[in-house]
């Protein structure tokens, strides 16, 4: 049996390290039982250590190291998406050493999911996720050694996605199709979203807290934080007389989120119920598309590409959180020209 060399402590069935090292302490796992591997890891992680305070050799690290402290660290909108795609990820880059990333150890995993017959626009929301990652191990992920996690970036070349399928805006009677097939809380949320113009999550989380009163016209709009946005910028959300019609519906039916369904906040629109109504009238409408609904109605009534890219929350310079009434009142106008009287009678 191998002698234990000072450093490592048995806890339960595995070695653990407790040793200080230049001046450092290093408490962690080994992942292991048996005592020869552990010493095999506890002297690759000096030699490490050495290699790095003497020569600034970067210590290895994996790409599920750098995913996890991604996820542990990120504040994004679509954190939830990037978690779902770096989890299909890891099966094909998760023990690769970060040098070890690129478009070739890369390749496995593009054609796997195209077998699979996943869109390339899909793929591109994974390997956009990888190129982020390895950015920030380049630039900003700073060791307790002062270096970066990854001397530099690998170029990560994103597919042409020349199989994505088109918008599909609805018509006036599409919508009424559609509408008349949802259950009376999803119809509330895709009312709200083709008259504002709001992703999903915005309209899945939206909160009473985020709503403020403008006296000067006698109207509320929803400010939705930066970090709920996906463009990171404050989202002012104004309100036509369609959306205010949807909003008092729900008022005081929630102390906290202004959709629920059984007093829980609703996580997607995108269930159960909302395939079925699809299916039951054979139209291929996502959800997104509400929002492209909402696009293609305003550019019909003549409203200004400015007026649009607000409304529809684009990234703009002319409107954050720091708006006028005025500004708003201009909004307002705008949206209100995508409204038709008949609609209200869809709202249960």
């Amino acid at each position: 049996m191998a002698k234990k060399i000072p450093g490592l402590v048995k806890r339960g069935d595995c070695w653990h390290i407790d040793k200080v090292i230049k001046g450092r302490r290093i408490c962690q796992s080994t992942g292991t039982s048996d005592l020869e591997e552990a010493q095999t890891f506890l002297a690759r992680l000096m030699e490490e250590n050495r290699q790095a305070t003497v020569y600034g050799v970067r210590p290895k690290r994996t790409f599920r190291e750098a995913a996890t402290k991604y996820l542990l660290e990120a504040q994004k909108a679509s954190l939830k998406d990037a978690a779902l795609h770096l989890k299909i990820l890891d099966a094909y880059i998760g023990d690769l050493a970060l040098e070890s990333v690129h478009m070739g150890t890369l390749q496995p995993f593009i054609q796997t999911r195209r077998q699979e017959g996943v869109k390339n626009r899909t793929i591109n929301y994974g390997l956009q996720t990888v190129r982020h990652i390895l950015n920030l191990a380049a630039m900003e992920w700073i060791d307790e050694y002062g270096l970066t996690w990854l001397a530099s970036p690998p170029k990560i070349k994103l597919l042409q996605q020349l199989d994505a399928r088109k918008p599909f805006p609805l018509s006036w009677e599409q919508q009424d199709r559609l509408f008349n097939e949802l259950p009376d809380h999803l119809l509330r949320m895709a009312l709200f979203k083709v008259n504002t113009g709001c992703r999903e999550q915005e309209v899945c989380s939206l909160r009473w807290d985020w709503e403020e009163y403008i006296p000067e016209l006698e109207a509320s709009i929803f400010v939705i934080p930066a970090l709920k946005v996906k463009n990171r910028l404050p989202r002012v959300v104004v309100l036509n007389s369609i959306a205010r019609t949807v909003i008092e519906q729900s008022r005081g039916q929630h102390p906290e989120y202004v959709f629920t369904y059984k007093g829980h906040a609703v996580q997607t629109m995108n269930n159960s119920a909302w395939q079925k109504a699809r299916k039951r009238i054979e139209l291929p409408v996502r959800i997104h598309d509400l929002k492209h609904t909402f696009g293609r109605r305003l550019r019909a009534a003549n409203v200004s590409f400015e007026d649009r890219q607000d409304l529809l929350g684009h990234k703009s310079s002319r409107i954050t959180d720091h708006y006028s009434s005025a500004e708003v009142g201009n909004l307002i106008a705008a949206a209100e020209k995508v409204c038709v009287n008949e609609l209200l009678k869809a709202t249960k």
